[in-house]
């Protein structure tokens, strides 16, 4: 069983800092995330690399 991975991202939006929770069994994911401060959408882009985890956090317009 895996456990999910913290991480903190910048909001597009509102500038605030959020976490997000990931699935590190899945290795590219693409989804929407409500922003947990200004609950607007935001486009995540997750790829994991070995150890490493890269987020691309857009705002929905950009995509």
């Amino acid at each position: 069983m895996s456990l999910l991975d913290a991480q903190t991202i910048f909001c597009p939006y509102c500038g605030e800092f959020i976490t997000i929770l990931i699935d590190p069994s899945i290795l590219q994911q693409n989804y929407v995330e409500d922003c947990s401060v200004c609950c607007r959408p935001i486009t995540l882009e997750i790829t994991l690399m070995g150890e490493g985890i890269a987020v691309t956090a857009r705002r929905e317009d950009e995509c």
